[in-house]
């Protein structure tokens, strides 16, 4: 098994953030990881995104150019990693800011108001950690006890404080994404 997943938004909503709990998670699963941070000169506010390869055996290349998942958290990520998640793939979008649809029926998308739940959970500034959530509640990359103990080691002690939250936020995310998603209208 290997599979790619690219995590996409504005810089400060924690992409890589998001990344690099999803890469420690995997590890600590004992799989082959590769966490690629992605991120303009303007990075708070501007473009940011990761890939992450997650795999059973040694990964081949660091090349994505067919994402299984993808996580679009603002307009412009779901304009530019939208049309590259593979047939049969997922695409997470957060709702609170995207208003547009991903025009494909051969994907799966995942509809989350991961900006709302982010607030709703403690802080707004948790969205990707929600969207993180929303991911593994649809395809189970990892085991959800894992991501709690990897919030705990990314955070580390000089942020202890807040792994309480990451993981309220983490499992609203994913409780969300195991809600009905309503058929979108037929036009």
């Amino acid at each position: 098994m290997e599979r790619s997943t690219v995590i996409a938004g504005f810089g400060g909503q924690g992409i890589l953030f998001a990344g690099k709990v999803l890469a420690e998670a995997a590890m600590l699963e004992g799989r082959e990881v590769l966490w690629i941070p992605s991120y303009g000169p303007e990075m708070r506010g501007g473009t940011a995104s990761c890939t992450v390869i997650i795999a059973d055996k040694t990964i081949g290349s660091p090349v994505v150019d067919r994402a299984d998942h993808a996580v679009a958290l603002n307009p412009p990520s779901m304009a530019k990693y939208g049309p590259i998640v593979a047939k049969g793939g997922l695409l997470v979008v957060n709702t609170t800011l995207i208003e547009a649809q991903a025009g494909r029926d051969d994907i799966e998308v995942l509809e989350v108001p991961c900006t709302a739940v982010a607030q709703r959970a403690g802080d707004d500034k948790l969205v990707s950690v929600v969207a993180l959530g929303a991911l593994i509640g649809r395809r189970r990359l990892v085991e959800p006890e894992t991501v709690h103990r990897a919030l705990a080691i990314v955070l580390g002690d000089r942020h202890a404080d807040m792994v309480e939250m990451d993981a309220a936020a983490f499992d609203a995310g994913f409780a969300a994404s195991l809600e009905p998603v309503a058929a979108p209208p037929r036009a």
